[in-house]
């Protein structure tokens, strides 16, 4: 059965990831483009509907998106949200211009048009999530407003070319009633089947990893966390035997991993490793290095010339290698902007951006679509146990961006104490599983501090722990009092070298979970 898919276009705004989610949600496919995107591209994906999203931009500035016009004549139906508003408006022979008032966070719409299939079984009013300083001032022919708002219109339709476009963010926590809308476009407007599931996307990928592979033997590199055990499962239902998964020691793995690692996953999942120490040519390379995206990229470096190295010696055993699996997942992709648009560079992934041209290995990357809850339920569906699903985030290149300057043996051993203490803290207290993340941060800050009427003088560390739905955005938690004593008691008192803890209290945005 063929993927439906809802296309995305990103004009840059913070909320178009969950645009996507709220899609997904409703077991629709949906896929984000950079409004940049040739028409060729987008028609590659068969849309049943677009949506534009919103964006910071104003459709009448000279550096507007340069985004192509005939997306509205592509002959499916399209969603403007808030800027694709004001995108429709513009380019069909309307007017926008600057609000003489205008309308950030809750406001109330009132639907004029009840008859209009967007609002379908919607209240006669809305509460909203507005963000806009522009507005419609006149629609082009053959539209009608179908929605206000004290301040601006609130919603347009062309039913005769299928377009709609709303003022507001139905997106966003914000408004209730969003989901709604955007299922009366997805299944009301565009028709979907709504049958994209976690068996659906199991058995397409596993079909297509098989018809790509043929006999060829696969490598995966595997990190033991729950983005790359996940792939390696789906790629072992597919090819079996043929693959070999490569457990890399970076130098700057948690406390015991590398051998909790190993054990696990043979044992629980019956995957063929290899395991390679290669922490000495990680923490050279690492060397008098602070730069955290220079550090991302030398991690990244090296892991292809380990991969490189491990495939060359495997070949060698099995005849030949050609594919190289990866668990890239979607935030991945869109913080590096993989996806070229108006949305910014936040920071590089190592498992991003393409391979070296001299790597002779095919790339796998079966979730490179799907969020951290999607990756979960798959791996639900293949049987995978708990205690592997569960595991928080863990980032690719390792403790070495929670080491905040160079990267030094001794930083790593202080750090890896003081993370386990955390984290082993956190799931004593039954925690772990309630948390997105929770980890220490090794801070290049040293302190006085007095220990057994003595002078000391060490690190600081920092202790950082998120709700987070995809990695998208986060809140910090408010974790219990006495935990955080006992944490703080600890790292003190059992990891000398560390003399003072302190608490991240910052949400994302305005800073990254991680902080490098």
């Amino acid at each position: 059965m063929d993927t439906q898919t809802i296309v995305i276009l990103d004009f840059g705004s913070q909320y178009t990831q969950l645009i996507a989610r709220r899609i997904r949600e409703q077991n629709v496919f949906s896929a984000v483009l950079p409004c940049t995107a040739p028409l060729e591209e987008i028609r590659a994906l068969q849309p049943i509907g677009i949506i534009l999203s919103g964006g910071p931009s104003s459709v009448y500035d000279a550096d507007a998106p340069p985004a192509d016009p005939r997306v509205l004549a592509l002959g499916v139906p399209v969603l403007g949200v808030c800027y694709g508003l004001h995108f429709i408006v513009h380019h069909l022979g309307g007017k926008v211009r600057s609000a003489p008032r205008r309308e950030y966070g809750h406001a109330e719409v009132t639907i004029e048009h009840g008859s209009s299939k967007i609002f379908s079984g919607l209240p006669p009013t809305l509460q909203v999530w507005m963000s806009h300083g522009d507005e419609a001032l006149e629609l082009p022919a053959g539209f009608r407003r179908i929605a206000v708002s004290a301040s601006a219109l609130a919603g347009i339709e062309n039913a005769e070319r299928r377009i709609w476009a709303v003022q507001f963010h139905p997106e966003v926590h914000h408004t209730p009633l969003g989901p709604q809308l955007l299922g009366n476009f997805v299944f009301g407007i565009c028709g979907a089947r709504g049958d994209w599931t976690s068996a659906h996307f199991i058995e397409s990928t596993v079909g297509s990893i098989r018809a790509r592979v043929g006999k060829d033997h696969v490598i995966c590199g595997l990190s033991g966390g729950v983005d790359s055990s996940v792939a390696a499962m789906l790629v072992h239902k597919a090819i079996g035997a043929q693959l070999t998964c490569i457990f890399v020691n970076n130098g700057v793995l948690r406390k015991n991993e590398f051998q909790n690692v190993q054990k696990n996953l043979r044992d629980k999942l019956g995957l063929n490793i290899v395991a390679v120490n290669a922490s000495a040519r990680f923490l050279e390379k690492l060397a008098g290095v602070s730069d955290p995206e220079q550090k991302r990229k030398k991690i990244g470096a090296e892991f292809i010339a380990v991969f490189e190295d491990e495939a060359h010696r495997i070949a060698q055993q099995t005849g030949k290698v050609d594919w190289l699996v990866q668990g890239t997942l979607y935030p991945d992709v869109i913080e590096s902007s993989s996806v070229k648009g108006p949305s910014q560079t936040i920071k590089s992934h190592h498992n991003v951006g393409g391979l070296p041209e001299r790597m002779k290995l095919k790339l796998i990357e079966p979730l490179r679509d799907l969020f951290k809850d999607e990756v979960r339920r798959i791996g639900r569906d293949l049987g995978m146990p708990e205690d592997i699903l569960a595991r928080q985030p863990f980032p690719g290149p390792g403790l070495a961006v929670r080491i905040l300057g160079e990267v030094t043996p001794e930083r790593v051993a202080l750090l890896q104490e003081a993370d386990d203490i955390v984290v082993s803290e956190i799931k004593a207290a039954g925690l772990y599983t309630k948390i997105w993340q929770s980890f220490a941060v090794l801070l290049p800050v040293m302190s006085v501090g007095v220990m057994g009427d003595q002078r000391t003088y060490a690190y600081t560390a920092g202790v950082r722990a998120v709700h987070s739905e995809d990695g998208m955005t986060a809140d910090w938690v408010q974790l219990p009092p006495d935990l955080l004593q006992r944490i703080s008691n600890r790292i003190v008192n059992e990891v000398r070298g560390i003399n003072r803890v302190v608490y991240d209290v910052t949400s994302k945005p305005p800073g990254t979970i991680e902080w490098e």
